[in-house]
């Protein structure tokens, strides 16, 4: 009988492992139907996604002004600090907003537009240049062209119709296509930020209730530090990206550049995107204002724009971020590529936190490798 038991047993690791394999196949039959209710699940909860994120970016405004009223000798302030903070921030973002729609858009989408319309003119002019430069020259001619050809066979109009241009705020805003899910993601949104103590009081005691000692440390630990990159990189770089963009487009309006603010608009959102994002947002500014004011002109402009992305690289950005993340421009350039492929502008967006991340896990475990050894690298 107990040999019958003991054999019994070793067959039940085999059991566990039938049972996982058909739940597995179950699962990859099923793939279409579990994907297509998923993302059910996630278009309905996606307004309280929305809502968690913006909580998320408005939180340390809030916290900082919350902690200003707190100092303050007004009881009817300080009682109220938590929602008196809210309600300034939020009335700060939507005066941004405004801002944005009344001032930016209309004369970007101008500059679009006429650039647009004038693009054959530049392409005809861009072809007659390349057909008078001599046979011996230097520039490979049919590379020029084919590259030239491939610019004028991009239709902007296509792309920027009251059509198209719907379609791309419906999917920039996803879930906000209705009034309800808007009302309920700033909402939801301003409860998070005003029970946000109440919230993480309970994170952490039901971390401590799942973890031991030890784990819920280590879960804190990096909690605490992922949340302080991911904040500080993503906040630094949004304030980064318009303060570029501002003074880009200072500069171009001095030297003259045709469609400076377009330009500069261009300039300032793609160096959200690390190393990657300036240089392809400075080859195609460099790309209009050849055509557009001659190479003088494009030689000035590459200039200024270089001195200013090396001003804001070595002064600006470390002044806005306060500490470097310390990840080698290879590590960034290479997670910039992988992850954006996977994950489109987003995923380019979200490499570098990611990576430091990561990179910091790694580190913690050689660390801790380390002591249990007793040996540490040979420099």
């Amino acid at each position: 009988m107990q040999k019958e038991t003991k054999e019994w047993k070793k067959c039940i690791p085999w059991l566990i492992l039938v049972i996982i394999a058909i739940c597995i196949y179950k699962l990859l039959d099923n793939f279409g139907e579990i994907t297509e209710w998923l993302a059910g699940l996630i278009k309905i909860l996606m307004p309280f996604i929305m809502a968690l994120i913006v909580a998320y970016l408005f939180y340390v405004p809030c916290k900082k002004l919350e902690a200003l009223f707190r100092k303050t000798k007004i009881k009817l302030i300080n009682k109220k600090a938590r929602w008196l903070s809210i309600f300034i921030v939020y009335l700060i973002a939507i005066l941004v907003i405004i801002g944005i729609v009344k001032f930016v858009v209309p004369s970007v989408y101008e500059s679009v537009m006429e650039l647009a319309n004038a693009l054959p003119g530049y392409y005809n002019a861009a072809m007659e240049t390349i057909s008078d430069l001599p046979e011996d020259s230097a520039i490979n001619k049919e590379s020029l062209n084919s590259i030239i050809e491939g610019l004028n066979s991009i239709k902007i109009q296509d792309f920027l119709n009251l059509e198209k241009i719907t379609e791309y705020a419906k999917g920039i805003i996803g879930v906000a296509t209705t009034i309800f899910d808007v009302f309920v993601t700033i909402v939801v949104s301003i409860y998070l930020l005003a029970e946000r103590t109440e919230i993480v009081k309970f994170a952490k005691k039901l971390c401590g209730a799942i973890f031991n000692t030890n784990a819920y440390k280590i879960i804190g630990k990096y909690f605490r530090e992922s949340n302080a990159i991911f904040f500080r990189f993503i906040s630094s770089q949004l304030l980064d990206g318009i303060v570029v963009g501002i003074l880009t487009s200072i500069a171009m309006s001095i030297l003259g550049v045709k469609y400076a603010v377009l330009l500069g608009f261009m300039i300032g959102l793609f160096n959200l995107i690390p190393y990657l994002g300036a240089i392809i947002a400075i080859v195609v500014a460099i790309i209009i204002t050849l055509l557009t004011g001659g190479v003088t002109q494009a030689i000035w402009m590459a200039a200024v724009v270089t001195i200013i992305q090396q001003i804001d690289a070595n002064i600006i950005n470390p002044k806005i971020t306060g500490t470097s993340l310390e990840i080698s421009p290879i590590l960034i350039i290479f997670s910039v590529t992988i992850i954006g492929a996977y994950f489109g502008i987003i995923g380019m967006f979200l490499a570098v936190p990611i990576v430091t991340i990561i990179k910091l896990l790694i580190n913690d475990y050689i660390k801790y490798k380390e002591e249990i050894n007793g040996t540490s690298p040979e420099i």
